[in-house]
């Protein structure tokens, strides 16, 4: 969307205009896999109480420049996207009852669960497994391009991807995904 500022004091970091909020970006899928791999092997076999988005109060919609944040129990994996195929996939970090201050912007923004349908399909289903998607190209300068964080459900598929400098969600059947221009990195 337009320039990220981060506004730092001693006592905490503010980014994305949530307090505490210290995303480490990633574009390589090999690498996003093996910082998180031990976190979402926990995970596996575990429901997904709910997901949450940054809500617009004004523009009453998703603000999908915010993480999305996957419940799971006791612990939140949030999932944020920026530039062309960057991510970042932090733990139990947002505290989404404190206020959203969009850098001084005055947009009023809120946590909304399950707003959106895919999240809705897979609450309450238990995660079976977690991949990084890469697309390739043919592009020697960049044959692998970070996509999406896959989440595989009994009888369900959710996929956080890069849609250009903010969130996408998608629930597209595993079956439905092209062979030829996508790799699966497995996480857990």
């Amino acid at each position: 969307m337009g320039t990220i500022i981060v506004f730092c004091s001693p006592e905490a970091v503010i980014l994305l205009g949530i307090e505490g909020y210290d995303p480490e970006w990633q574009h390589d899928a090999v690498a996003l896999a093996a910082v998180h791999r031990a976190r979402f092997s926990r995970l596996i076999g575990k429901k997904m109480v709910s997901g949450w988005l940054m809500w617009d109060l004004a523009a009453r919609g998703w603000f999908a420049d915010g993480p999305v944040i996957l419940g799971f129990g006791e612990t939140n994996v949030e999932i944020t996207h920026r530039k062309f195929d960057e991510c970042s996939i932090s733990w139990d970090q947002v505290d989404m009852s404190a206020p959203v201050d969009w850098y001084g912007t005055g947009i009023e923004l809120d946590w909304r669960a399950d707003p959106h349908p895919a999240l809705r399909k897979v609450r309450g289903k238990a995660l079976r497994e977690v991949n990084i998607i890469e697309r390739t190209t043919n592009a020697q300068w960049r044959p692998r391009i970070l996509h999406a964080v896959e989440f595989l459900f009994d009888r369900g598929r959710l996929a956080i991807y890069n849609a250009m400098d903010e969130n996408g969600i998608a629930d597209i059947p595993e079956r439905d995904l092209p062979i030829n221009s996508w790799r699966r990195v497995h996480v857990a």
